[in-house]
This record gives C-alpha cells, sequence and structure tokens, in this order.
C-alpha cells in the first residue's frame, strides 16, 4: 500500500509495509500514482502532454524515472505486499502473560473540577479514595512477580491528583527500590499533576525518583482557567506556572512533559502550544479531548477540520523554529524512522490489557485508566492476578489487523489500529474506531513525516554549503 500526499512543498510518498519514505520532485510524484495502473508507455504518453510546456521533461527521462521507480519495486522498498497480516496474531502470544507496566491511581480524587475531565474529576464513576501503601506493595510485588526476565519495569503515578496521597507515593517509590536489587529489576517511575500541590519537597523527590514528570497545562490563560477550575470555580494557571517553571528549570529543561488537551473552546489549539513553548516549555504535548458523545467540550465536524488545518500549521512553525535555533518537541510528531518502532510494536500497540494495566485504589485491575470503572473490564486484581482471562485474550487479539475498518489504511502500521479505549468508547467494542481520531492521526503522521523530510532536506543542503 502507498499512501501520497504534498505538504509545504514536499512531494511524498510513504510505502506503508516496508516503512520507505520517499520525497521526489513533481514529475516522479506523478509517475507514481499511476505506475501500478498503466503500462510504462501509457504512463510516457500521459506525463509528456501533462508536462508538455516543461522543457526538462522528455521521454527518456521519463523512461529513466520509471526505471529508478521498478528498481525500488523490486528491492522491497515501493509497492511491498503486505506480509503481516499472518503474523499479527501471534505476536503477542509469544509474550505469554508478562505484565511490564502498571498505572497505579493513588487517588480517585482531585483538587480541581475540570469540566471535560474523562475520569470524572478524578472518581471514575465511582467514590472519592486514595489508594493505601498495603494496597500499591502488593501491586508493585505484582508487577515483579508477573515481569518474568524483564529487567526495566514501569509505574506511572496518576489520579485523580496523585499529590494528594504524596506520602504514599514517596513509600512506594522506596519499597520499589529495595526491590530491584534482589529481583534483578530496574524500576522506572513517571508522576502526572495539575500542579496545584507542587512544593520545593514535591521537586526534590520528582528529580531524584522520577524518570519523567507529566504537567496538566492547557496553554492560554483563558482557555486553562475556563476549564481547569477548583471547586470554587476559579481557574488554576496563575497559580501552578510558576510551579511548573521552576520545576522544569530545576530538571534542566528534561524530562518532562507539559501535556494539554483541546475542545471545542480552542481547535485553534496551535496558539496554546506556542503559548507554553513562549512560557519555556519545550517539551510539549496537546491532546483532543475524549468526552461522551453530546458534550458540549467535543470537538465537531468543523471543529475537526480546523485541527487538521492546525497540525499541518504548527509543523511549519515547528520548522522555522528549529532553524532559528529554537525548536520545540511536541509528542505527536516524535518519529523515529531508522530506530524503530519495531514489527511487533508497529501491529500491537501499547500493550493495554496485557503487557500494561491499571490499578484502583482498591487493588482491582483494568487494561489502562481509560476502562477504570467500567465493571465489564475489570481483569481481576493485584492479590489474584487476572482472573478473566478471557478479556485478557480479547486484548491479546487486538492489533492493527484486528479491525475490518483498519483494513484499507495506511496508517496502520503508525498507529498500531488505534486506542483500544477510544475505539470502545466510540463505537462500543474494542475492536472498532473512533474515526474522528483516527483522521488527525492520519494528519499527524504526514505532519511528522514532513518534519522529518525537512530535516533531511536541510542537512543536505547544509553539507553542500560546506567546502
Amino acid at each position: 500500500m502507498v499512501h501520497q500526499y504534498i505538504l509545504n512543498g514536499f512531494h511524498i510518498v510513504l510505502d506503508t509495509c516496508s516503512g520507505g519514505i520517499h520525497v521526489v520532485d513533481d514529475v516522479a510524484y506523478d509517475l507514481i500514482a499511476l505506475f501500478q495502473d498503466r503500462s510504462q508507455d501509457e504512463i510516457v504518453s500521459v506525463l509528456l502532454e501533462k508536462y508538455r510546456d516543461r522543457p526538462d521533461v522528455n521521454e527518456d527521462e521519463l523512461r529513466a524515472c520509471w526505471e529508478d521507480v521498478d528498481a525500488l519495486r523490486r528491492a522491497g522498498k515501493l509497492f511491498t505486499p503486505d506480509t503481516f497480516a499472518g503474523l499479527a496474531g501471534t505476536f503477542k502470544e509469544r509474550s505469554g502473560d508478562i505484565v511490564k507496566a502498571l498505572c497505579l491511581h493513588v487517588a480517585h480524587t482531585c483538587n480541581l473540577n475540570c469540566s471535560y475531565c474523562f475520569a470524572s474529576q478524578g472518581k471514575y464513576r465511582g467514590e472519592r479514595a486514595l489508594m493505601s501503601y498495603e494496597v500499591g506493595k502488593q501491586a508493585l510485588d505484582f508487577l515483579v512477580a508477573h515481569s518474568g526476565s524483564r529487567t526495566n519495569l514501569e509505574v506511572d503515578f496518576f489520579g485523580g491528583e496523585p499529590l494528594m496521597n504524596w506520602d504514599v507515593v514517596k513509600q512506594l517509590v522506596a519499597y520499589a527500590r529495595t526491590q530491584e536489587a534482589p529481583h534483578g529489576k530496574k524500576f522506572r517511575f513517571t508522576l502526572t499533576t495539575n500542579g496545584m500541590l507542587i512544593d520545593d519537597e514535591v521537586i526534590d523527590f520528582a528529580n531524584r525518583e522520577m524518570d519523567n514528570v507529566v504537567l496538566s497545562l492547557d496553554g492560554r490563560k483563558e482557555i486553562h482557567d475556563a476549564l481547569r477550575v477548583d471547586y470554587a470555580g476559579n481557574g488554576s494557571y496563575d497559580r501552578i506556572v510558576p510551579k511548573f517553571q521552576k520545576l522544569v528549570e530545576s530538571r534542566g529543561g528534561t524530562r518532562y512533559y507539559m501535556r494539554g488537551t483541546f475542545t471545542h473552546a480552542n481547535p485553534d489549539f496551535v496558539q496554546d502550544v506556542l503559548h507554553m513553548a513562549d512560557l519555556g516549555f519545550t517539551e510539549l504535548s496537546m491532546e483532543p479531548v475524549v468526552c461522551a458523545p453530546g458534550d458540549p467540550a467535543g470537538l465537531t465536524t468543523e471543529d475537526i477540520e480546523i485541527v487538521k488545518e492546525q497540525y499541518e500549521l504548527l509543523a511549519k512553525e515547528m520548522l522555522k523554529r528549529r532553524r532559528e535555533g529554537r525548536p520545540i518537541t511536541f509528542y505527536h510528531y516524535m518519529l523515529d524512522l531508522e530506530g524503530g518502532p519495531c514489527v511487533y510494536k508497529r501491529i500491537s500497540g501499547c500493550g493495554s490489557g496485557t503487557e500494561y494495566m491499571a490499578v484502583t485504589p482498591w487493588g482491582n485491575l483494568y487494561p489502562c485508566h481509560q476502562f477504570v470503572g467500567e465493571e465489564a473490564y475489570r481483569l481481576g486484581d493485584v492479590w489474584n492476578g487476572v482472573t478473566n482471562p478471557t478479556l485478557r485474550e480479547e486484548f491479546r487479539a487486538c492489533n492493527a489487523y484486528a479491525r475490518p475498518a483498519c483494513a484499507d489504511c495506511w496508517a496502520k502500521l503508525y498507529c498500531s489500529g488505534g486506542c483500544a479505549a477510544n475505539a470502545y468508547h466510540a463505537s462500543g467494542s474494542i475492536r472498532g474506531v473512533y474515526e474522528a481520531g483516527c483522521e488527525l492521526f492520519r494528519k499527524r503522521i504526514e505532519c511528522a513525516i514532513m518534519l522529518k523530510a525537512a530535516e533531511q532536506a536541510d542537512a543536505e543542503q547544509e553539507d553542500a554549503s560546506e567546502p
């Protein structure tokens, strides 16, 4: 499967199954579009007519171009057949029942009252609760016991607002460190926080123990304060931004992410991304809202079109800033075209429900944080392990080839079939699709690849200018 598009002056050809990306001129772009459906003579005739006013386009050049394209085909870099479909169902089976990561919901409560919160202000459609040390300790023991030969284990402290249970977070980190040497493990911790309770002690501890910190900020003050409010209805922007700036500076501007959400109120979210950049934050993520159908925060059809334009605008602005020596990182544009991800990840996805699980304050296991509170999706608990193996097998079978709607999608090996939770909430099935999310994902990948093409072009131009 081949996908072709033009963005920011680049003619890009993506070969889905080989992962090959080709940046070509306009003539080669048109020739590739005709290659599979026309003979060489027909293609030459069509393009000679189309480019009749171009003296540089002649029959010899077109036939040479055709030979180059055919050489790429024969080398397995263009029009590559799909050989993964038959393997897709076996990848997750190879990992057995290994668990490598947990999302610990240490606080099912929050000190903010964000109207669009998918977690119902931290309650997850249930009761407010804090995880006890005993439950958290058992969760860590469960992870170690079910991690097989894996050395690196990941634990996310999540909520609600995890800093509302900060003493337990610190105790759990201390306990985990005592288990590393005896079991040959290495814990990597992430903390996600709204920032309201950050102080010097939190910063010092996070810098020692947290491999990553995710900070919630929705961008411009007026946007952030309209939705991220406390229970008195007051915005939180002025209280958290100075704390975020202090924490990020203390971490040397690394190992963090500013994570925002855009809604119907700000489909022009690039202004929010750039606002955060101008505050000094360079590691940025902005996510479309996840909410129930009919929610006033939800993105409309018109919003989706605006957002796609915004993704292009952001990519161009990022390119401009990089050339000016003030680059920013946008999470969804991070793309490694040389080192990964591997075929397993490209097909199987995040591992929710199999390698990755969420743990509630009561010790119940769910496929991920977005399924918490959905009783039909409870996998088991941290004392007895997975007691609903049928559900786990359902998630194990979920991959880029398990969803009929993904069959003809050129981006399926980039999204691995998409988010199971978004699919479930949009269609009622983890094998469905969230079509609006698919549209946005495809646009993000196009922008990310364009940025890589521009980076390569800049490097080549720099090399050519050197004496």
